[in-house]
């Protein structure tokens, strides 16, 4: 419903979603481009600024709390999770947004990022994944590639790395997305698509550290490679890719395979139909990031992977509580604290 206020409120623009705090990321990092989509994106929300919380880490990517002219809390490391669920259980009314790094959400926070996922609160969590350690200057991460040559791994990393997407479906994950820094349209599409979603919404950024992990991504995007190397997911439309839009996906099976749309004699139409809410085939798609099957390489699929609708954790808290009071009445503290399995001694 819209309210008088409502409609009397003045249209926020990007302008008023920035702090007045210096921007402070190196030339070039891939942060820049997500901060501005972010500004620009959010007064389409239509969410009061005082309504809305960015939680972050530590690292590179947790700076962003400051630039955003909103409540936030610049946190500790790997724990911002912790701290977003507190914040949502406090005030579901929150708009809450997460930020993290490769490192910050699966290094020293992967356990409460399963355990986040899991549990399904309603925000938004924003992964900037560059493959590498920024602020602590270049040391391999949990999402680098296997012989990552790095100040921690001169010789190579001898590591398989996670795969954040399989990570993330495997923890029960309700809405799954993948975007990047240099795809500006993308990006805005994905930030919409998380905010939309009554649940954890997962969002990995791939985002290019310009110092420590340059270009890493940039097969991706690039003008003269993406076609060949990346596919963009949209629901209810066929796996084609290519220079010509001439390659296809399908499956035999359960087995993914590439098809050449110019000597198959199949179509587009005889292509694998994306399915968002199909989660056996939202895991095959994850896996084209390990290009380990058949048939040649896999391109790296970007948007909304996999999302379910579900009951939230606090919807369900606050729900239990309220049946509580009804059955009940308002339980002593006291009573609570000590429960049924306690013994008075004389």
């Amino acid at each position: 419903m819209t309210t008088a206020a409502d409609q009397s409120m003045p249209k926020l623009t990007a302008k008023d979603f920035a702090s007045t705090q210096e921007v402070k990321w190196c030339p070039g990092c891939g942060d820049y481009s997500i901060l501005k989509q972010v500004q620009t994106v959010f007064p389409d929300l239509g969410i009061p600024k005082e309504d809305i919380v960015f939680i972050s880490g530590i690292g590179c990517a947790a700076r962003f709390t400051y630039y955003m002219d909103t409540y936030g809390m610049h946190s500790i490391h790997g724990r911002a999770a912790a701290i977003a669920s507190g914040v949502k259980i406090s005030n579901p009314e929150l708009s809450v947004w997460l930020v993290s790094g490769d490192g910050d959400a699966f290094s020293i926070g992967g356990n409460h990022f399963i355990h986040l996922m899991r549990k399904n609160f309603d925000m938004n969590y924003l992964v900037f994944n560059n493959q590498i350690y920024g602020l602590t200057k270049g040391q391999y991460s949990p999402t680098s590639e296997k012989g990552k040559v790095a100040k921690s791994t001169p010789f190579g990393s001898v590591e398989e790395p996670f795969n954040p997407t399989e990570l993330a479906l495997g923890a029960k994950s309700s809405f799954v997305a993948r975007t990047m820094d240099r795809d500006p349209k993308h990006l805005q599409a994905m930030l919409k698509r998380a905010h939309e979603h009554k649940g954890t919404s997962f969002v990995e950024i791939y985002q290019n550290c310009a110092v420590f992990n340059d270009g890493a991504f940039f097969s991706f995007s690039d003008k003269e490679t993406k076609k060949e190397t990346a596919i963009f997911l949209e629901h209810g439309k066929p796996l084609i890719f290519g220079d010509n839009n001439d390659k296809g996906i399908r499956l035999d099976g359960l087995k993914p395979v590439i098809v050449d749309l110019n000597t198959s004699g199949l179509s587009a139409n005889d292509m694998w139909i994306h399915d968002e809410k199909d989660k056996t085939k939202a895991h095959i798609i994850g896996s084209f990031f390990d290009s380990a099957f058949e048939g040649g390489h896999f391109p790296r699929p970007f948007g909304v992977i996999y999302t379910e609708d579900r009951p939230t954790f606090e919807d369900g808290l606050h729900n239990q509580i309220q049946e509580l009071i009804a059955r009940k009445g308002k339980p002593a503290l006291d009573k609570i604290l000590s429960g049924d399995k306690t013994w008075t001694i004389l």
